[in-house]
């Protein structure tokens, strides 16, 4: 099942899975804290694999055009879970005042 969900208004739950699902050069310039770059072409039953079936897998990328095509490709591997896309990604998160953390 996928449900969209404002990043503005969204809560995050303790342990939350957040993938930010850009690739890795994007990702180090600047993620939510607690994001897990997971590059949409890398995305397999594999990468499902390393999260338990009853979490939810929050997803985002930078503007919001990757994270629904990835939480699609997810879905079709695995549809008896629960993939949330993070509406407006890391661009919105920024706008919004939310820290993001850089590598490096």
């Amino acid at each position: 099942m996928i449900r969209k969900q404002e990043i503005t208004t969204f809560e995050f739950p303790e342990n939350a899975v957040i993938w930010d699902v850009r690739d890795t050069g994007a990702y180090a310039e600047g993620h939510i804290r607690g994001a897990i770059n997971q590059p949409i072409n890398d995305l397999s039953a594999e990468s499902l694999s390393q999260v338990a079936a009853d979490q939810p897998i929050y997803i985002l990328c930078g503007g919001g055009s990757k994270a629904p095509r990835a939480a699609e490709m997810l879905e079709s591997i695995d549809d008896s879970r629960e993939y949330v896309v993070l509406m407006g990604g890391t661009r919105a998160a920024r706008d919004a005042g939310l820290p993001l953390e850089q590598e490096g």
